[in-house]
């Protein structure tokens, strides 16, 4: 039931995204950052949790479960080292997957090369 939970649910926000992009002139890049500031924001009211333990992967791996990581590292940097933590705490719940995105891109960009559109 997980993994059918976590289809759904993740199909729903990639859907309900794709619908948003077609349907407004809002170009991808906000549209992102919309998704990212809404985790953040679902995650401070305290409904992000429970709809993450819901559907798994579906919401965690979307832009949404950035947000939501970018609010738990601040969150306990700021219980940790007080306001300091503000500045500190994303970098630091985040860093291991941004790296890993920045090395596997470079990755394939060696295996693929790459060529700029005409």
């Amino acid at each position: 039931m997980d993994y059918l939970n976590a289809f759904w649910v993740g199909g729903l926000i990639c859907a309900l995204i794709q619908i948003l992009l077609d349907k407004t002139k809002l170009m991808p890049g906000r549209v992102m950052v919309l998704l990212v500031c809404s985790g953040a924001l679902l995650s401070a009211i305290g409904i992000y949790k429970p709809f993450a333990e819901f559907a798994g992967a579906g919401a965690t791996v979307p832009l949404l479960g950035f947000g939501n990581t970018l609010w738990k590292g601040m969150k306990d940097a700021i219980d940790q080292n007080g306001l300091i933590g503000l500045f500190m705490g994303g970098f630091t719940a985040c860093a291991a997957g941004v790296s890993a995105a920045l090395i596997f891109s470079y990755l394939a960009s060696w295996v693929f090369k790459p060529k700029m559109k005409e």
